[in-house]
């Protein structure tokens, strides 16, 4: 009799399975990248919104803590609304909300889309992680 925890046997792996799997990855790139894009486009934000040097660390920082909360609310989130409606939403809300990003014209609107936009991201980075272990079986992981 063997110690090791009882593995459920996944499904065989489709097609749709993988592509759906690399949308989702790609999803995820996109949270990671935006924190990349933007630290570089600060000068630019800043200028076009005329925003005083000491709140623009806020554009990042309201990102940031967003990004944080919702990593470990993924878990919870996951079982209300599913894997796929909890990604799907998100990746929604991450569109929106990088789209309200752009259209802002101060700075409250700014870091109003940018909390949006944080935590919509942040489910979108653990849900990945997830899905690798309920898509896969033991070998594929």
């Amino acid at each position: 009799m063997s110690n090791a925890p009882e593995q459920k046997a996944a499904a065989p792996t489709t097609g749709a399975t993988s592509i759906g799997f690399v949308m989702m990855c790609i999803g995820m790139f996109m949270a990671i990248l935006d924190v990349q894009v933007v630290s570089t486009s600060l000068p630019t934000i800043q200028s076009a919104l005329a925003i005083p040097p000491d709140e623009m660390s806020w554009v990042q920082t309201a990102y940031l803590i967003a990004e944080v909360i919702a990593i470990p609310l993924t878990g919870f989130l996951t079982r209300v609304l599913s894997m796929r409606w909890l990604f799907v939403t998100s990746t929604v809300t991450f569109t929106l909300a990088s789209l309200g990003c752009a259209a802002s014209g101060g700075f409250a609107t700014l870091i109003a889309w940018r909390v949006l936009q944080g935590f919509s991201g942040g489910t979108l980075i653990p849900a990945v992680f997830s899905a690798v272990f309920l898509l896969f079986p033991v070998s594929r992981q």
